[in-house]
């Protein structure tokens, strides 16, 4: 029997042969367009078994399939599909499983752009609904089921309040009820939270964030089981052309070597400057999961091994003067949209939600304008802390 590896040593070697390679360390980058036969019976059996076969880099890619399976296998899932941004996996995850009528169930804290593409494109063009809930407790998702109900989409935590969702108990009633359940792992990565274990069929990732980790690549994933990835990869993945570069799926393998590493680094950061937060006068409330403040911790506890580094914070003011000097006097604190890379970012999610949702939908998330989004990174938790305390004494 072979001895069972752990996530470093899994994420250095799983997938890749070297000896093909002619012992090349780092795997070459296929960087081809299209791969060639040597006869008619040869290309005719490619065709049969396209998922599996090198045909044309729109359908398979050697360099995409080696992250791809490193992906799966950590997340417990039996095959995964990159995709050239987390909005094509989810749109393709999406659209795997929903047909025109039919209904959905979300969280209202959803991230902005799936919102978009529920709400307001699926919506227009295939007559598919929504129904929102605030996702604390089972009994919501429950509650908003319908006869044309065919998905529960997930996302735990979400990247704007950070709330949870029961995950193991929302899929034993959907799958009771075939439902389809998908799941945005984003926050947690499959280091800190493994949704398939827990029933969740199909479960996405922007690679823009932690599995990237290096703020250098734009990619998606969707993880599942071998029949859904299957579909999605002739479906959706080769049809629409949402499709994964082989460098850019390179550089993801790079990041996924150093994953484990970089998730610990990133907690033991983030959960120094929530707690320096946390005991700030001039802060209202923090949001971070691993707090034993935060509403759900016991429920993170129950589902998550560990917690990524991005959190929220509430200014102790509405004046959106005082806001915008504390907001432009951070000095390492970058400012920008995007999340789980090396730096240390920070972003007001009004800015952006007050144009993506409707102001109701908006009003419930709980979201103000003295909210500020931290995205923790590598750099010393020291330097980080001294940073925010310097900006907060000016306000």
């Amino acid at each position: 029997m072979k001895q069972k590896l752990d996530i470093e040593t899994l994420m250095a070697h799983y997938a890749e042969d070297r000896a093909a390679y002619h012992g090349a360390v780092v795997p070459p980058i296929f960087q081809n367009s299209l791969f060639t036969f040597e006869s008619w019976d040869a290309i005719d059996k490619a065709f049969d078994d396209r998922v599996n076969s090198y045909i044309y880099s729109r359908g398979g890619n050697p360099s995409v399939n080696m992250a791809e399976a490193k992906i799966a296998k950590i997340a417990g899932g039996e095959r995964a599909k990159l995709f050239g941004s987390g909005m094509a996996a989810i749109s393709a995850a999406l659209l795997h499983f929903l047909a025109p009528g039919d209904h959905v169930i979300t969280v209202k804290s959803i991230y902005g752009p799936a919102n978009n593409l529920l709400n307001d494109y699926l919506r227009r063009k295939m007559n598919i609904q929504t129904t929102y809930v605030a996702g604390t407790e089972v009994d919501e998702f429950e509650a908003a089921i319908t006869e044309k109900t065919k998905v529960i989409y997930l996302e735990s935590p979400s990247s704007a309040i950070f709330s949870l969702q029961d995950i193991k108990a929302i899929t034993q009633f959907a799958k009771s009820r075939k439902i389809h359940t998908i799941i945005d792992n984003t926050w947690a990565t499959p280091i800190f939270q493994k949704p398939l274990n827990m029933g969740v069929d199909l479960e996405v990732h922007s690679c823009s964030k932690y599995l990237g980790g290096h703020s250098d690549v734009v990619a998606g994933v969707v993880i599942g089981n071998e029949k859904d990835i299957a579909e999605i990869t002739v479906n959706e993945y080769e049809i629409l052309g949402g499709k994964m570069a082989p460098f850019e799926a390179w550089l993801i393998m790079r990041s996924l070597r150093t994953l484990p590493i970089r998730m610990r680094t990133h907690q033991e950061n983030a959960m120094k400057v929530a707690r320096f937060l946390e005991s700030h006068p001039k802060v209202r409330q923090v949001k971070y999961p691993g707090l034993e403040s935060f509403p759900q911790y016991a429920l993170g506890k129950k589902q998550m091994s560990g917690y990524s580094g991005l959190m929220s914070f509430e200014l102790d003011t509405d004046n959106l003067k005082t806001i915008k000097h504390f907001f432009n006097s951070l000095k390492i604190f970058q400012i920008g949209v995007s999340w789980g890379g090396h730096e240390s970012l920070i972003y007001a999610p009004a800015i952006s939600y007050l144009k993506e949702l409707p102001e109701e939908q908006f009003k419930d998330m709980g979201i103000s304008l003295g909210n500020m989004r931290l995205s923790i990174g590598l750099e010393s938790s020291d330097d980080l802390i001294r940073d925010l305390k310097e900006a907060l004494s000016t306000t």
